[in-house]
């Protein structure tokens, strides 16, 4: 079997209300999503979930080779970007290549991948994961009623610009999830997306936790501050959990050695092998494990194989439009289905013939950092209400390009 041509695709994830965090709001709750799809020479196709940056230059350390051989291609894409660095969408390219690979390795023996990758149990741990940060009061009800009602018993929430804020919202969703399960308490996270500096961290978490059991707090000050972090872990109660931006193991070891995370995370885009690696590199320090993303399929099939899996992100119960995907939702686990791969279909056509671009990111996109990010004296003040985050319009839209090469 050979790999002969790739193709590339962007659809988006309808979320049918305003979705982000402490840095911006997608207010129309329309995100791009991106894929691609390789394919070999025997009529298998493998697909993976991830962006298409300088993919041609990529594409050309594996062109031609038997897709079976995923993590000696693998370490080939690494090898071909390592002058320019491969970090940030590079490194997602590369995790969305390999991720397809992975596919098509499955589908070629016959197996779901989380059998293949030695798994023995379908059912992957989960928690609720809203981006909710731009809902009302009874908008966040009302979403993780929904969450709730799948058996989902923890809860991770958007904050980090006003304590007050958080501890009610918090409280709320502790409401939901404890009447759902019969008064068991539940489980609850706050991710800020490192909108603080150390000491704000601490202070707002310590805050928090007066009133509040807290399991996590996601990114509290800057991802590569290891002493930052490490300072944040010791002061609060709760668990630092975090890594989703962090690409590469040479990224985790000075964090994981300083004592800096607790809990460590791996985004869906970074692919299999590098959640595999940086896996085995958490286990050896008897740290736990937590997939991050909207559609990270390929990392739940792996999570059934490593001995640190915790719990993995559930955002939307829907998957990005055009695609389908053999696993379901039930008793607060991800259920994985018999398909051979990863279980994902694409629909191009349904892609294609929608036929819209997404609009030009602006400053108050979620992805974009805020100017007084870790510089805010009080909530409410400097340019930012204790009530409402920055609110983008996006009208994203469905694209395809094809650069498919035989």
């Amino acid at each position: 079997m050979r790999i002969t041509g790739y193709r590339t695709l962007t659809t988006v994830q309808e979320w049918g209300r305003p979705v982000g965090d402490a840095n911006g709001v997608f207010a129309d709750g329309v995100v791009p999503v991106s894929i691609v799809v390789v394919d070999t020479d025997e009529g298998i196709s493998g697909v993976g979930l991830g962006p298409h940056v300088e993919i041609e230059r990529i594409f050309a350390a594996i062109e031609g080779e038997d897709p079976r051989a995923v993590t000696t291609l693998y370490d080939r894409m690494l090898r071909h970007t390592f002058k320019a660095g491969h970090a940030g969408p590079v490194f997602g390219t590369i995790g969305a290549l390999d991720t397809a690979l992975w596919d098509i390795k499955a589908q070629a023996a016959g197996e779901p991948l989380w059998r293949l990758l030695g798994g023995s149990d379908r059912r992957v741990p989960a928690y609720a994961s809203g981006l909710d940060i731009g809902l009302t009061d009874d908008e966040l009800v009302a979403e993780y009623e929904v969450y709730a009602s799948h058996g989902l018993r923890a809860a991770k929430l958007k904050g980090g610009l006003d304590i007050e804020r958080d501890r009610h919202r918090l409280g709320l969703v502790r409401d939901v999830l404890t009447e759902a399960g019969n008064g068991r308490r539940p489980g609850l996270m706050l991710d800020v997306n490192e909108a603080w500096t150390r000491k704000q961290a601490v202070r707002h978490v310590c805050e928090l936790e007066r009133t509040l059991d807290l399991i996590w707090i996601e990114e509290p000050v800057r991802r590569w501050d290891a002493e930052g972090l490490a300072a944040v872990s010791r002061g609060v109660c709760a668990s630092v959990a975090t890594g989703e931006n962090l690409t590469g193991l040479e990224q985790y070891r000075p964090l994981i050695t300083a004592g800096a995370v607790d809990i460590v995370q791996m985004a869906a885009v970074w692919g299999v092998t590098h959640f595999l690696r940086a896996s085995a590199l958490a286990h050896a320090y008897d740290l736990p494990v937590s997939p991050i993303g909207n559609s990270p399929v390929g990392l739940l099939h792996a999570a059934t194989s490593v001995p640190n899996h915790l719990t993995s992100e559930l955002q939307d119960l829907r998957p990005p439009v055009g695609v389908s995907v053999d696993l379901h939702v039930e008793d607060g686990a991800f259920v994985l289905g018999d398909s051979p791969g990863l279980g994902v279909r694409v629909d191009e056509e349904r892609i294609r013939t929608a036929n819209r671009r997404p609009q030009a990111q602006t400053a108050d996109s979620p992805n974009v950092r805020p100017e007084r990010a870790g510089r805010r004296l009080l909530a409410g003040v400097d340019g930012i209400s204790a009530r409402k985050v920055p609110v983008v319009p996006l009208n994203s839209h469905n694209e395809v390009s094809s650069t498919a090469r035989h």
